[in-house]
Formats: C-alpha cells, sequence, structure tokens
C-alpha cells in the first residue's frame, strides 16, 4: 500500500505546520539531488517527500486531503469508475480523468434516437449513423493529469515523459517559469473521438515543489547564503548555486548578516517578460563558537572598538 504523505514525511496527521516545515526540511537537505549525485534512489525519494510537503503544506489542500476529496497527488477522487492512479517516468504521480460513464453515453446516444439496445442503440452508434441514418459523430472527452516537478526543472525549463503503460506515454515540455496551478494542454492526446470525432486532450495539472533553499518571488529567486565571519569581514569570491547552475560571487569586505547581493540574469526567464534576478541574502555563521584564541582576540578587539549595533531600539 502506497504510504500516506504524512507517513512520507515521518509525521502523524494532526502534525503542526511548523512540525510539517521542519519534517519536511530535514529530509530534503539529506535527500537533495545536488548532496546525492549518482543516487536515483535519492532522487526518487526527495521528489516523493517534496510531492507530500506540496500536498500538506497548502491549508486548503491539506484540509482537502484529510476530507477523502483529493489523493496523496492531489487529483480529484474519482466520482465514478475513473482509471486508477499510475505511476510516470522517474516516480512522477499522475490521475487520468474525463473517461465517459456508459449511463452518460446512453443519455448522449438517445438524444440521436436511441441507446444501447434495440434499433438506434448502441450497434447503431458503432456503425457511425444516428436515429435518421446520418453519419455520428462526437468528440472524445479531455483527460485530466497532474504533475509536481521539481523547483529547478519549473524555474529553468525541462521535457518530462509521463508513461501511460509500457507501450504508450506524454511527452511533456514544461515551460520556463511555470507556477504551481497552471495547466499545459496537449491536443489531441485525450479520449478518442466516437465515429471519427476529433480526440479530445490531455490537460496536465502543474505543481511545483518546494526547495530547501530557493525561493521565488515573481520573477526573482531568493535564497539566503550561509558565509563565515571571516568571509563578511574580509570579503572574498565564493560559490553560490543558481537554477541554471553554481556561479562565483564576490562578497564585500565587511559585509553585515542580512545583506543583499544581486547576481543579474540569473533569475526566471518566461517567454515575454523581462529576466529575473537572484537575490542572495548573506548569513552570517560563526562556526568556531568554541575557539578560545578567536574569543581571546574579541574580548581585546571589543574593548578597544566599543560599538552598539542596537542603539536607539530601546530609547
Amino acid at each position: 500500500m502506497a504510504q500516506t504523505p504524512y507517513e512520507v514525511l515521518g509525521v502523524k496527521p494532526d502534525a503542526s505546520p511548523d512540525d510539517i516545515r521542519k519534517a519536511y526540511r530535514k529530509l530534503a537537505k539529506e535527500l537533495h539531488p545536488d548532496l546525492n549525485p549518482g543516487k536515483p534512489e535519492a532522487e526518487a525519494r526527495f521528489k516523493t517527500v517534496s510531492a507530500a510537503y506540496d500536498l500538506l503544506s497548502d491549508a486548503d489542500k491539506r484540509a482537502r486531503y484529510d476530507r477523502g476529496e483529493i489523493d496523496e497527488s492531489g487529483a480529484e477522487r474519482p466520482r465514478y469508475s475513473y482509471r486508477p492512479h499510475a505511476e510516470g517516468a522517474q516516480g512522477w504521480k499522475y490521475s487520468s480523468q474525463g473517461n465517459v460513464n456508459p449511463e452518460d453515453l446512453e443519455d448522449i446516444l438517445s438524444m440521436f434516437g436511441g441507446g444501447f439496445g434495440g434499433p438506434g442503440g448502441m450497434g447503431g452508434a458503432r456503425r457511425g449513423r444516428g436515429a435518421h441514418g446520418e453519419p455520428f459523430h462526437m468528440p472524445g472527452g479531455d483527460r485530466l493529469y497532474t504533475l509536481t516537478v521539481d523547483f529547478v526543472e519549473a524555474a529553468a525549463g525541462a521535457k518530462k515523459r509521463l508513461s501511460l503503460s509500457p507501450d504508450s506515454w506524454l511527452d511533456v515540455t514544461i515551460p520556463p517559469g511555470i507556477e504551481t496551478g497552471q495547466m499545459l494542454r496537449l491536443k489531441g492526446k485525450g479520449d478518442p473521438g466516437i465515429g471519427g470525432g476529433a480526440p479530445g486532450d490531455a490537460i496536465i495539472e502543474v505543481h511545483v515543489a518546494p526547495h530547501p533553499y530557493f525561493r521565488r518571488d515573481g520573477d526573482n529567486i531568493l535564497v539566503e547564503l550561509p558565509v563565515s565571519l571571516a568571509e563578511a569581514v574580509l570579503g572574498g569570491r565564493v560559490t553560490v548555486p543558481t537554477v541554471t547552475g553554481p556561479v562565483t560571487m564576490t562578497i564585500p569586505k565587511g559585509s553585515d548578516s542580512g545583506a543583499q547581493l544581486r547576481l543579474r540574469a540569473k533569475g526566471i526567464h518566461r517567454r515575454g517578460h523581462p529576466g529575473g534576478d537572484q537575490i542572495v541574502t548573506l548569513k552570517v555563521v560563526i562556526g568556531a563558537s568554541g575557539d578560545r584564541e578567536l574569543a581571546a582576540f574579541l574580548e581585546t578587539w571589543a574593548a578597544q572598538h566599543p560599538t552598539d549595533p542596537r542603539r536607539g531600539m530601546t530609547s
């Protein structure tokens, strides 16, 4: 039996949003592909964890899941006998919806002069004729799928293949900058038409998995970058991750924690929109808190260079 999103994250069904966030961050740091090169099992597990967090971190989707209205992939639970959920390529979960119920088809065909049985019934439909012998055509229905993609793939764009069966699949192009809730339409990839009618479309609802350190603000990418005390005081060149790969950035001398640096054109680039940047917020990490030599130096230095960084806050 497939794990529930709560089991995937290792939390109880009554876990608080903060508990869910902490559990996700812990697992994401352990399993992120950048930290596990050449380990497909870690990548697959990371995507499963991200999909679970995407559902449980959204209060509305979590409530709907708890009520049984949607499944663990975020897809509506079928009211009819839809085809069961399947696993796509690389562990992508999707579901298909939209099959015509036999009773509904009976009603549709009766509009043209007959139902399943008797003259003008299903036999007539199979011959492609209506009640008066005219050609009978009906377009195929659309099919709905849900697809969870990695944050970086959503930001930079990607090509994915969804496996429907051993010999059937959908090739999906993820455009750069796609957001959760956006729909992709693949013409003619839905249900086949009746009597030569046009096939329906495949409609794919995209969900973007959270990232352990990237966040999105419009077309800008935000990242908090840990730097050492020496790097903050003395400055230097450091490596910074971006959605298109690591780059080198210069940290100015005397940078405070919270200082923001901008990497031009390293954000999201959507068609028809000006490209975004990456905003890097520095976070000074002391690290060697038990270093006696550093402590002795700071005691002498602080006595000779008195300063009050909180001046004005309490006066």
